[in-house]
């Protein structure tokens, strides 16, 4: 994709400063935002360059005829003669009813335009200061007493809706669902208690989806839905998405992004319900090709954690087109994030922290790359700015939260993510990171409570379904980790940290050649490699066989040769052995397919033209691999090799007791021999 030419960003930057009115009118305050800041980041005058080298500012320029803005109105009028006649009319009830919603009275918006109509009640008929009177049944306490008191409630009618603008008629609705996500929310009462454990709902739902099918079936059968204007649509969708009924909310959100590609609340409600990439790419044919199709496709890769060339080139073209947005260039410090590249994602977070001091959108994010990191004196920077920017907004209070959990204060951190999820409920990343403070406070039932939230929120939050694995790991159900884990791994195939997990999992279950075929995987995956002087888990890429060029994690290698003995496979339980030994000069020998004797020792040198790439060094692991293979030639009357990896042992210090018994055993047995260290068919000593 080519950059803009002057008149085609004038004309993007002119659509989507009407989208932002447009949303903003609906309340749709978030979207208008996004659009807007879009909008500023498209190309300037002077990036187009001038007819002439003049100053701007010379006088000689008083005469040259420059091009007008063009102003757009306040309020967006509809292309349609009946809708603009409609919103003209409801101009003063329009205006009254979105004052109540930005003052969040949203029962009083939605009661501008919908009738009310009152619940049949019984009213007392006594004074209500008569104490003498008689009471016709006898009351036990309070709680029944106060249960027989009338309650007066007003109710929008669902049955019919009035003939309204679209405009209007949205704002109404929208206030109604609104009012009845606030009396969810104030139902729930205390976080995690007793009463918020999902089964409140929103009770407006029924009666907004009754009102909007009946409307959609009125414009159909009047032969007016080609002129619906697709954000009641949006609407309608969001109400089916609450009911779980997914596939026809996603044929409305469909709907409404063909009607009105510039709602990008629409995309992001769209994006939600694409549980795969093979989902995503299901809808390609039914999207509208535009601007706005193209910046969804990213954002819905990137929510899969697709971190693919293909994306990073969209990437590059988008941000020809809008060099200066926040947000692609937010989606670029995600990109390398996701792709383990934290040098990398660091650098672009800190350059957009620069730019946009005061913004915290996607602030949790960079604070949860410096956690990883573990730098935190940046991340106690980041902390303090956030507070002091707006210290009541969900991103801060993670950001914070991270910083004491970075300090290893995990109560302190608690609160704040509490704190966190109090000001916004459906903020996923609190969830999932209280969740993880819960683990290190070993409290496992709060921790699995906060994981199936972040679940119930996304299900393709591959951390929760993570955690929820580790947490049933510690209370020792493998089978329920092994479902968790596999959720994990389908989310992120290409980490080796979920396929190295289910390995373990698998391991424990005895489920010895699953567990191979896990490890392995591991092994194939991006994340399966060392870079030279890099820590485990690196990133990296290559095959598992002839790669000169990558370090394999022994930490893989080890258990899957301990897998083979299990099988009693001991010939591949030897050469993945002599794989770690290899793992600790550099990645010569690190063939799966090489010989199993020649690899012990030392691993075999690089070459002398290939010197740069760095071992692991001696480990704890490579030392338990050298220990099982002396043991292995010992039993095989290889004393010579045996006493060989032995001396080594008591060299690296590590199992060096077990290394000085075998020595003695090895000896002993040469002696016997008659000292010629060849190969005996003698037992095992000792």
């Amino acid at each position: 994709m080519t950059t803009l030419t002057r008149e085609q960003a004038d004309s993007l930057r002119e659509n989507l400063l009407k989208a932002s009115v447009q949303c903003s009118e609906r309340c749709l305050y978030q979207a208008a935002k996004w659009i807007a800041e879009l909008a500023s980041s498209l190309p300037n005058a002077s990036d187009f360059g001038s007819p002439d080298d003049t100053d701007s500012d010379s006088p000689m320029r008083d005469d040259v005829e420059t091009p007008k803005s063009k102003i757009l109105p306040i309020f967006s009028t509809s292309d349609d003669a009946e809708e603009s006649q409609l919103e003209a009319q409801e101009i003063g009830k329009y205006l009254l009813a979105k004052s109540y919603f930005d003052c969040r009275e949203y029962d009083r918006c939605s009661a501008v335009f919908l009738p009310l109509n009152p619940t049949p009640i019984v009213l007392p008929t006594g004074s209500p200061d008569s104490k003498s009177q008689t009471p016709t049944k006898s009351t036990k306490g309070k709680g029944k007493a106060q249960s027989e008191s009338p309650e007066v409630k007003l109710r929008p009618s669902s049955e019919s809706l009035p003939r309204l603008s679209q405009k209007s008629l949205f704002l109404a609705l929208y206030a109604k669902y609104m009012a009845g996500e606030k009396r969810k929310d104030e139902d729930s009462e205390m976080l995690l208690g007793p009463n918020d454990n999902g089964a409140i709902v929103n009770k407006e739902l029924v009666s907004l989806g009754r009102s909007l099918e009946s409307w959609f079936s009125e414009r159909k059968a009047q032969a007016k839905d080609s002129k619906n204007q697709g954000w009641l649509e949006y609407l309608y969708g969001v109400i089916l998405a609450k009911g779980n009924s997914e596939s026809e909310a996603k044929d409305y959100l469909i709907r409404s992004v063909n009607l009105n590609p510039y709602n990008w609340s629409a995309w992001l409600e769209l994006r939600d319900l694409l549980p795969s990439v093979e989902a995503l790419r299901s809808i390609y044919p039914l999207l509208p090709t535009n601007i706005l199709t193209l910046l969804f496709n990213l954002d819905a890769s990137q929510s899969l954690y697709q971190t693919s060339p293909q994306t990073h080139d969209s990437l590059t073209s988008l941000l020809a087109i809008f060099p200066h947005s926040t947000y692609l260039l937010t989606q670029r410090a995600l990109l390398h994030y996701h792709s383990k590249d934290y040098e990398t994602s660091e650098s672009l977070f800190s350059s957009i922290l620069s730019t946009s001091p005061h913004s915290l959108d996607s602030l949790d994010h960079y604070s949860n790359l410096l956690y990883v990191m573990s730098n935190r004196p940046k991340l106690a920077f980041l902390a303090h700015l956030a507070t002091t920017v707006d210290k009541f907004r969900p991103e801060t209070c993670c950001v914070v939260g991270n910083y004491y959990s970075l300090a290893s204060e995990h109560e302190k951190a608690v609160i704040y993510f509490r704190r966190a999820l109090t000001l916004d409920r459906t903020f996923l990343s609190a969830w999932t990171l209280m969740g993880h403070e819960y683990i290190e406070l070993k409290n496992t039932h709060a921790a699995i409570a906060s994981y199936r939230r972040a679940v119930d929120i996304n299900r393709r939050d591959y951390r929760a379904w993570y955690g929820l694995g580790q947490t049933y790991e510690v209370l020792e159900m493998h089978h329920y980790a092994l479902y968790y884990f596999q959720r994990a791994a389908g989310l992120r195939p290409y980490d080796r940290q979920m396929w190295q997990a289910l390995g373990a999992c698998y391991e424990k279950l005895e489920q010895w050649g699953k567990g191979i075929q896990a490890y392995k995987r591991a092994l194939v995956s991006g994340m399966a490699y060392l870079e030279p002087s890099s820590s485990f888990g690196s990133t990296g890429s290559g095959g598992v066989g002839g790669q000169r060029d990558v370090i394999l994690d022994p930490e893989l290698l080890f258990p899957i040769a301990l897998l083979y003995e299990q099988l009693g496979d001991m010939a591949s339980a030897a050469k993945y052995m002599d794989l770690v030994l290899a793992q600790e000069e550099g990645p010569s020998g690190a063939d799966v397919d090489g010989g199993g004797g020649d690899a012990g020792g030392g691993g075999g040198g690089a070459g002398e033209e290939e010197e740069e790439p760095q071992g692991t060094g001696v480990t704890l692991t490579t030392s338990k691999a050298r220990l099982w293979l002396a043991r292995w030639c010992f039993q095989q009357g290889h004393e010579g090799r045996a006493l060989e990896l032995a001396n080594e042992l008591c060299e690296d210090g590590y199992e060096v007791e077990e290394a000085k018994a075998l020595v003695r055993d090895l000896r002993s047995r040469i002696e016997v021999g008659g000292g010629g260290g060849g190969r005996g068919g003698g037992e095992q000593g000792g």
